[in-house]
């Protein structure tokens, strides 16, 4: 395969598919969109049209068993993931799964276990994009011992809309869709433990204050899925984390980072300008960070050069999404039985 061409289908090419991993592909050399399979006929064809692609399916069972093409993208909402990377694994094509990466553990769990199973095949997650431009600059400030040892991390990404009964339904809202997931509090914890590590132990706070919205048809259904988050986690290096979500929260200050050291302290404003300070200085200041250091989306490119045996998946491999799926659903049962959850479940 690395002196090789690829052939790939999607299946599902919603918002995500369309903005990011399509014209990702399309700067791959040696990479040829080839096939895709939306949610009807109709909807394949009009993405198609618009991205020249040359093959349309009725549905991703034939889609998987054209014996051309090599790799699948899924683009679906989670609630297909598992079915979906399981099939194209039976079929015997290389996964690039949309996140979240499954609506539960177990489901993904499976996800990992068929992946080993055909070590052949590259499986790779998308991952978080929220924090690729500075993540490595917070990994260089914590390993040079800039905030000495971590000993606290604050988290928040705060909506800045009020509460509004009767809204429009978002597949985040659908449990048949979503599953587990709340929010986008699974991305961001991604992107957190790739500073700070893994939590072991989950408690956790919910609460549904929107409790009532519209679906596609219009009618007001009940809704299962919390809209506001508090969380705390005790991390494999003692540290304490400190993670808010909501939906519900007005004129609120949006998303921010802190992490708390025994020496120093690193803040991460909604803009993702970082801050420092160390013992012995008065306040923050803004740390420098040229352009060139930082990590850009090459997700796509990536999974290609997998595929070709030039590169090793990092971000983000089936085991980090299966720890990441596990500490989404201790949130639930934190939440629902006011006990703390132990990771890994």
């Amino acid at each position: 395969m690395a002196s090789e061409g690829i052939r790939l289908g999607l299946i599902g090419a919603g918002k995500n598919t369309r903005d990011r991993h399509i014209p990702g592909f399309q700067k791959v050399d040696g990479l040829e969109i080839a096939a895709v399979a939306n949610r009807s006929r109709a909807s394949s064809q009009a993405v198609a049209d618009q991205f020249n692609i040359s093959g349309v399916y009725e549905n991703w069972q034939d889609l998987l068993e054209d014996p051309s093409i090599d790799a699948i993208c899924i683009g679906t909402w989670p609630y297909m993931h598992r079915t979906l990377v399981l099939a194209s694994l039976e079929a015997g094509k290389h996964v690039l799964c949309e996140a979240r990466m499954a609506t539960s553990a177990t489901e993904a769990q499976e996800m990992l276990d068929a992946s080993r199973e055909r070590p052949d095949l590259v499986t790779q997650i998308v991952p978080s994009p929220l924090t690729f431009k500075i993540d490595r600059l917070l990994q260089a400030k914590i390993s040079e011992g800039y905030i000495g040892d971590i000993i606290g991390v604050n988290v928040q990404s705060l909506g800045n809309t009020f509460m509004e009964q009767g809204g429009e339904m978002h597949w985040r809202n659908d449990r048949d869709l979503s599953g587990y997931n709340i929010l986008n509090m699974g991305i961001w914890y991604e992107a957190m433990i790739r500073w700070v590590g893994r939590a072991t132990k989950v408690s956790a706070m919910t609460s549904i204050n929107v409790n009532r919205r519209k679906d596609e048809n219009g009618d007001l259904v009940d809704i299962t899925i919390p809209d506001h988050v508090n969380i705390l986690a005790e991390l494999a290096n003692g540290a304490q984390a400190n993670m808010q979500f909501s939906a519900v929260t007005g004129l609120s200050s949006g998303n921010g980072i802190w992490i708390y050291g025994s020496e120093g302290t690193l803040h991460v404003d909604g803009a993702q300008n970082v801050y420092g300070g160390k013992r012995g200085d008065e306040k923050l200041s803004e740390i420098p960070y040229p352009e060139e250091g930082r990590a850009v989306w090459r997700v796509e490119e990536e999974f290609c050069n997998a595929i070709r045996g030039t590169e090793k998946i990092t971000r983000t491999p089936f085991e980090v999404g299966l720890h990441y799926m596990e500490f989404t659903e201790a949130v639930t049962r934190s939440a629902q039985t006011g006990q703390t959850v132990a990771l890994p479940l």
